[in-house]
C-alpha cells in the first residue's frame, strides 16, 4: 500500500512542479510561489478534517514552520530552475540530490532495507541520473543553454530532502503542512512585496498556478499517508521519481525530446520499483 501511495505522490509532485515551472515562464517565480501555495494552503485546510481532527500539537506546527521556511526556498529554487533551464533535465536532478539526503538519514536512525530493496533504491537513483542526462543532440534547438538550472536544481533538491526528513518526524497529519504553507506564503510574498517583484497574474496564469499548488499539496499529502505503511528510505526515494510525470508532460506539452539514455533511465525506474514492491 505504502509503495503505491507513494509512486502517486510522485505523480502529482511532477505534474504540479511542470505547472510550476509553466507559470514561472510566464510570470515572476517571486509571484508564483505566494499564489500557488495559497491553492495548496486551501488543499491542506480542506484535508485537515480527514486526516487531521481535532487540534494540532507545538512539535508539529514548529516543525511545519521549519518546512514551510526550507520549502519556500527549495520551491522558489526548483521554479527558477525550471523557468530557465528544460523541465526535463533540472527535475531530475532535483530528484536524485532530494533522494539521497532521506535515505542517509534512514540509514542513520536504523532503518535496514532488504538486500532486493536496497537493490531497487539504488536502480530507482540511478534511473533519475539518467533521465537527467543530456546530450548535445538533445538540446538542440533549444534556446536554454545545457548547464541553466543546474544550480537551482542542486539547491532545491537539498531543500526537498531536508523537508522530506522533517516532516517525517511529525505526527505524520495535515496540521504540518498547513503551519508549512502559512510560512511558505507569508515569506515569499513579503519578499515578493519588499522587492516589488508581485504582480497580478493573468487568468490564464492564475490557473496554471492553481494547478500547481493543488497537486503539490496532493503530493505532499500522499508522501505522509505513505510514510504511515513503509520506510522512509522506500517513500522517499519513490516519491523522487516524480520527474517521470513532468519530463512527459514536457514532452507533450513543449515538445522537449528525450535521449536514448533518458528512456534507458525510465526503464531502470520501472525495474527499481518492480523490486522495491518485491521487497
Amino acid at each position: 500500500m505504502g509503495i503505491i501511495i507513494a509512486l502517486a505522490a510522485a505523480a502529482a509532485y511532477g505534474a504540479g512542479d511542470f505547472f510550476g515551472g509553466l507559470a514561472a515562464k510566464r510570470e515572476s517565480v517571486l509571484a508564483v510561489v505566494p499564489v500557488s501555495g495559497v491553492f495548496g494552503l486551501l488543499t491542506a485546510l480542506a484535508a485537515v478534517p480527514v486526516l487531521s481532527p481535532g487540534w494540532p500539537s507545538a512539535r508539529d506546527l514548529e516543525l511545519g514552520a521549519l518546512v514551510g521556511a526550507v520549502g519556500a526556498l527549495a520551491i522558489a529554487c526548483l521554479y527558477r530552475g525550471l523557468a530557465v533551464g528544460r523541465m526535463s533535465v533540472v527535475a531530475p536532478i532535483t530528484a536524485v540530490v532530494a533522494a539521497v539526503v532521506p535515505v542517509g538519514f534512514g540509514l542513520f536512525v536504523g532503518e535496514r532495507p532488504s538486500a532486493v530493496v536496497v537493490a531497487g533504491i539504488v536502480l530507482a537513483m540511478g534511473a533519475v541520473a539518467l533521465i537527467s542526462s543530456s546530450t548535445h543532440e538533445d538540446v538542440a534547438g533549444q534556446p536554454e543553454p545545457r548547464r541553466a538550472g543546474i544550480v537551482e536544481a542542486f539547491v532545491a533538491g537539498f531543500g526537498f530532502g531536508l523537508l522530506y526528513v522533517v516532516l517525517s518526524q511529525t505526527s505524520r497529519g495535515m496540521w504540518p503542512l498547513v503551519a508549512a504553507r502559512v510560512v511558505s506564503v507569508t515569506v515569499v510574498a513579503a519578499a515578493a512585496l519588499a522587492l516589488r517583484r508581485f504582480r497580478k497574474p493573468s487568468a490564464g496564469s492564475l490557473r496554471v498556478m492553481a494547478c500547481s499548488g493543488l497537486l503539490d499539496m496532493t503530493g505532499n499529502i500522499l508522501y505522509l499517508v505513505a510514510l504511515r505503511y513503509t520506510l522512509i528510505s522506500v517513500a522517499a526515494v519513490l516519491t523522487s521519481l516524480y520527474p517521470a510525470s513532468t519530463v512527459v508532460l514536457a514532452r507533450i506539452v513543449l515538445s522537449e525530446r528525450l535521449a536514448k539514455m533518458q528512456w534507458v533511465g525510465v526503464g531502470c525506474a520501472a525495474a527499481g520499483i518492480a523490486l522495491i514492491a518485491h521487497g
